[in-house]
């Protein structure tokens, strides 16, 4: 089988993509696969570089990777993909649109504005929500361009630095509380993870990616607090259209679980969070990329059939 390992990209988070991809060649089973690194630096190389693969495996974040686009491109070229499908893939990119989604289904979520240029900067509004609030791109990831602004006069830099990297700004309640995720396999959850950084407040990129940078140890919560994380990650999950495999990000506070986002293509670097999950399930990272393959060309055989049936 002929796999194609696809990284890089045209997004903030290319450097992480890169790493992600580079885990991901590390652990590929070479006795099972033809492994090609398809590492992308333009959106026109994919058509090119993926042509003849019998499996994308998708290592991307970001724009052009996450958010649907991808997905859709492999699709008009009949290649199979890793991960969850262009509706999901874009629902989840989008922060303000995947937060109004969950409301609507009852998963609690920290309040939020999201604003589409400076002109609807309103420091009033920010007042309402109360400080401190988390501002960030609404499509991001990685947490670049994302600030905790404590009080008004820091609040208008931020804004400006988010919209840097986005053409919509998110700014969120911050809650205070613990930081777990949760990765979910086909629909089943995998051990929860507490996350508590180490040189910072918050889990802000250096955190998330420098060695040493948080602490991300297994967590096993109070049945009925596990029961609610469970729901909200499940739940959120279902809500988005998620398949094959995601991360939910969460806070709990008071055992009460707000959900952050939904990953859809969560970080595969070595030091990433669903490798880690996995590993406490008893899956090696090598059999996690096996289940992921496995159940990304079940869900495109069965979506095939689906399309000839209704033809």
């Amino acid at each position: 089988m002929k796999i194609g390992v696809v990284m890089g990209g045209v997004s903030s988070e290319r450097e992480v993509s890169l790493h992600s991809g580079k885990g991901i060649l590390d652990q590929l089973d070479r006795s099972k696969y033809e492994i090609i690194p398809v590492e992308i630096t333009s959106r026109e190389d994919l058509t090119e570089k993926a042509q003849g693969l019998d499996l994308a495996l998708l290592a991307l974040h970001g724009s052009y990777g996450e958010d649907g686009t991808v997905q859709g491109t492999l699709e008009t070229m009949g290649i199979p993909y890793t991960g969850s499908g262009v509706l999901s893939s874009s629902i989840c990119m989008n922060k303000d649109l995947s937060k109004k989604l969950l409301r609507y289904d009852g998963i609690s979520t920290a309040d939020w504005l999201c604003w589409s240029s400076m002109s609807d900067y309103s420091a009033e509004a920010v007042e309402k929500l109360g400080y401190p609030v988390v501002v960030k791109p609404n499509s991001g990831g990685s947490s670049i361009g994302t600030h905790i602004v404590k009080e008004r006069g820091a609040l208008r830099a931020a804004v400006e630095d988010a919209f840097r990297w986005d053409t919509e700004v998110m700014i969120e309640q911050f809650i205070q509380g613990d930081e777990i995720t949760c990765a979910i396999i086909d629909g089943e959850l995998l051990p929860i993870i507490r996350i508590q950084a180490s040189g910072s407040e918050w889990f802000d990129f250096s955190a998330k990616y420098e060695e040493g940078g948080a602490v991300e140890e297994v967590v096993h919560l109070p049945d009925d607090v596990h029961t609610r994380v469970r729901a909200a990650a499940l739940g959120s999950y279902r809500t988005l259209k998620c398949s094959v495999y995601a991360r939910v990000d969460i806070i709990l506070r008071e055992g009460i679980p707000y959900v952050l986002e939904v990953n859809t293509l969560p970080g595969m670097t070595r030091t990433s969070l669903l490798p880690k999950s996995a590993e406490a399930a008893g899956m090696s990272y090598s059999s996690l990329l096996d289940r992921i393959i496995q159940l990304s060309l079940a869900k495109s055989s069965k979506e095939h059939q689906g399309v000839l049936s209704h033809g």
